[in-house]
């Protein structure tokens, strides 16, 4: 995990907490749905945050004997329940204070209190957005937002990104609401802006979810790592053809990569062990996060004169 992720991560953190105190105070204050809404959102981002730098410690361990391959994928099961815990207590929780409130509105009371914190709560909210965002702009290059994600394979990177955007989107719900049901009259709209948090913190989880799946299951690198690695093996003078190229994630900075090659005939056992030692300090030289490769050598008969592990050593 990068320094500056987990500057992120504290940035988030700190920002959400004094977030959150100020957005229970005025709905406290003043009877609003959408600021309990808001307190709750931000209450859960806190938490999240927490998560993420447990899982963060957690995938720090050295591998041992039950785990060989260590615990870097710890930060994607914590990723992933920061998915389920936005949906499930920020999401259900804000729809619930909605729909009660649409059953039994009221009007607000000391509505400038209300609008003072949630100017506020932008001015933090933003702070903290940028940083995420220029710590996201860093490690996605070239692609888009998007793609960034798809192909990024550390979920802290994007998911503070993903919650404090959907954040800023529901103080601007919570502010329009209260201004609108202010200027009618209407005391529904408190209601409804909860509705719509909750909604929005919805959308936001199962999103979150379905890109940390794949990575708690064990995706594959990047079709660019992967395609270096063929490349390398391929060109190896004493290599016929590459077969099969697996790889997958072990941890954000880890991955694991299997290789079946087909090498050339004529060639001694030594002459295939220097290959594969080759191959396996070129891979680990030009492919960073690649820390161990395992490579099943064949001749051109077919016949395997070199089992997966020959090539394994740490980079």
């Amino acid at each position: 995990m990068a320094s500056g992720s987990k500057t992120v991560i504290y940035a988030a953190l700190v920002g959400n907490l004094l977030i959150a105190v100020t957005k229970f105070a005025a709905a406290a204050f003043t009877g609003s749905a959408a600021m309990m809404a808001e307190g709750i959102h931000s209450t859960v981002d806190t938490g999240n945050q927490g998560l993420l730098l447990y899982g963060l410690r957690r995938a720090k361990r050295p591998p041992d004997e039950r785990f060989p391959f260590g615990y870097g994928k710890e930060i994607y099961f914590w990723s992933f329940m920061v998915a389920v815990l936005i949906f499930a207590i920020g999401s259900g929780i804000s729809l619930y204070e909605g729909v009660n409130r649409l059953m039994h509105p009221h009007p607000i009371e000391s509505a400038w209190v209300n609008y003072t914190v949630l100017i506020l709560a932008m001015i933090f909210e933003g702070a903290a957005w940028t940083v995420a965002f220029k710590e996201f702009n860093r490690v996605r290059g070239r692609w888009g937002v998007l793609e960034a994600v798809r192909r990024g394979k550390d979920p802290a990177t994007f998911l503070v990104l993903f919650e404090d955007s959907a954040a800023m989107l529901g103080l601007v719900v919570a502010f329009v609401a209260l201004l609108v049901g202010q200027l009618t009259g209407i005391a529904l709209f408190d209601g409804l802006a909860s509705i719509i948090i909750g909604l929005i913190l919805a959308a936001t989880a199962i999103w979150l979810a379905i890109e940390t799946k794949g990575l708690l299951l064990g995706e594959s690198a990047n079709p660019d790592v992967v395609k270096t690695i063929r490349s390398i093996v391929a060109e190896h003078p004493k290599t016929l053809r590459c077969n099969e190229v697996l790889t997958m994630h072990v941890g954000p900075d880890y991955i694991l990569a299997t290789i079946s090659v087909r090498f050339r005939s004529g060639l001694s056992g030594q002459d295939v062990q220097q290959a594969i030692e080759a191959m396996d300090r070129d891979i680990k030289d030009q492919c960073d996060n690649v820390k161990r490769v395992f490579i099943e050598a064949e001749r051109e008969a077919d016949a395997p004169v070199a089992s997966s592990g020959t090539a394994e050593t740490d980079a």
